[in-house]
């Protein structure tokens, strides 16, 4: 044994991997830990809208609840609190952020740059695209329509969430996913709330899923971006219908909307000599609707 391998500074498993030769690579080991659960449950009940704006917990709380020590669930707290998901409480808790309309109309607009981003990437770059994905995009797509149309709410907001997610895969890009599926959470934490409890929730719920991994597989970009356009317009609209707001011309989102809309048809003119038809759009957002007053948790596992 070389001095080095007898190195007591050097940690049992840099030792044998040096006893196996530096080229044998080790593999990590993955498991989805207490904390990752707890953190993924909670952020669940805040999307579907079980968990509503304004509720105050502690550690304590969540830990009995769950039926866990307290240290994974603080760990799991803080995460949330460090993606801006949870608001802590000094010595009192944490609290599920109430998110108002200006903040809605910022992911919007967050959400069209990006996907304007990922766009460009499409038309310039298709070399760069994971297209070994498109099966399970459909997947995701059949699953969130069907829910969509259903109007099954708990079931909807994890389905949905999974297919932005996966659509955004499809970029090899790991932060721009991160980030879009940060966006998709804010969403659903702003507009689940106004959907729970309503009757309609199908007709507020956007089903385009499977239309748009069409236009994406037949590479129509074109048609790609005036869906994606339309869809976020009618996400502004809507809720600024069922939550009483005014659309006004000088908001970042709308503005953003109204340029990219008019610019649309300018790009494909040369090419087109009619509109595509398409299904209509109706996006998940809103309606004011009863939150339930006290939280249940047993919805905990929906979706």
């Amino acid at each position: 044994m070389s001095v080095r391998d007898r190195d007591p500074s050097r940690s049992a498993a840099a030792r044998a991997r040096a006893s196996r030769g530096a080229t044998t690579p080790t593999r990590p080991v993955q498991r989805s830990s207490l904390r990752e659960q707890v953190a993924g449950a909670l952020r669940e009940e805040m999307m579907a809208g079980r968990l509503p704006a304004g509720m105050h917990f502690t550690v304590k709380e969540i830990a009995d609840l769950y039926g866990v020590s307290a240290t994974p669930v603080r760990e799991a707290l803080l995460d949330l609190a460090a993606q801006d998901l949870l608001w802590i409480e000094h010595n009192r808790g944490f609290t599920v952020p109430q998110l108002g309309w200006s903040e809605y109309l910022e992911v919007v607009e967050a959400r069209t740059l990006v996907t304007e981003g990922i766009l460009r990437r499409l038309r310039s770059h298709p070399e760069k695209i994971d297209w070994s994905r498109m099966a399970s995009l459909h997947r995701r797509a059949d699953a969130a329509a069907r829910a969509a149309r259903s109007g099954q709410l708990d079931v909807l907001v994890g389905c949905d969430r999974r297919f932005w997610s996966e659509l955004a895969g499809l970029m090899g890009n790991r932060r721009l996913a991160d980030y879009l599926d940060w966006l998709r959470i804010q969403y659903w934490i702003y507009a689940a709330p106004h959907l729970r409890g309503r009757s309609d929730i199908a007709a507020f719920c956007w089903s385009g899923h499977l239309e748009l991994t069409q236009l994406i597989l037949s590479k129509d970009h074109r048609g790609v971006r005036r869906m994606l356009l339309a869809y976020n317009q009618e996400s502004l609209e809507q809720l600024a219908a069922l939550c009483g707001e005014v659309l006004e011309p000088e908001d970042g989102a709308t503005d953003l909307l109204q340029a990219e809309q008019e610019r649309a048809p300018r790009e494909t003119a040369p090419r087109e000599t009619a509109p595509r038809e398409t299904a209509p759009r109706p996006e998940p957002g809103a309606a004011a609707a009863g939150v339930p007053a006290q939280w249940s948790p047993s919805g905990c596992n929906a979706s």
